[in-house]
């Protein structure tokens, strides 16, 4: 055998051995794949906001901190699956966009709605869940996931707020959460 040919055998051998020891890293493998698996939700389509308030209202009324989840629905409203996005402390619950559509994305979805309860049992929404909504609608918007609802459920009590019903979905979170404190303070 030539000198030639046992030096390129034996660069040859090293490279493999130095494959094999890690020296260049390892190759990862990631597969996703969509599997079609029914409901454990519902298999009825949420039409409005008081199907989607019932839906989970019960699930989200027992926690004694907030909770911020979201169900993702199916272009015909039929709900494929609910994702808890957030534990949070007593009156707060931190959300992300990110993690928030990480389901939604990974499952399909049309479009989603978001939830979250209120542990002192008053589903009236502050300052951060106006803008909080409008940041979700936006960033679905721009990942083409439409933000059919927000949804406050009061823990402990039969009570839900919905932003949709109460047409403070659209438009700017200040102008919003501002005419949402005239309204109150004209109720009174």
């Amino acid at each position: 055998m030539s000198e030639k040919k046992m030096a390129r055998e034996r660069r040859e051998l090293n490279s493999q051995d130095a494959c094999k020891a890690g020296e260049y890293g390892e190759l990862n493998v990631v597969n996703i794949r969509l599997v079609k698996e029914p409901s454990i939700i519902s298999d009825e389509p949420v039409r409005c906001s008081d199907d989607a308030s019932r839906l989970i209202r019960e699930l989200l009324s027992g926690f004694d901190r907030e909770v911020f989840a979201i169900l993702n629905l199916a272009s015909d409203g039929k709900p494929i699956n609910m994702n808890v996005v957030s534990i949070g402390t007593l009156n707060a619950s931190l959300v992300s966009p990110r993690e928030v559509f990480k389901s939604s994305i990974l499952s399909n979805a049309a479009c989603f709605i978001a939830y979250h309860c209120h542990p002192s049992g008053n589903p009236k929404p502050s300052l951060e869940d106006f803008e909080a909504t409008q940041r979700l609608r936006e960033a679905g918007a721009i990942l083409d996931i439409k933000m059919a609802d927000h949804i406050i459920v009061a823990c402990g009590r039969d009570k839900t707020f919905s932003f949709a019903s109460n047409n403070y979905l659209e438009g700017n979170w200040k102008d919003n959460y501002q005419n949402f404190k005239n309204r109150e303070s004209w109720e009174r």
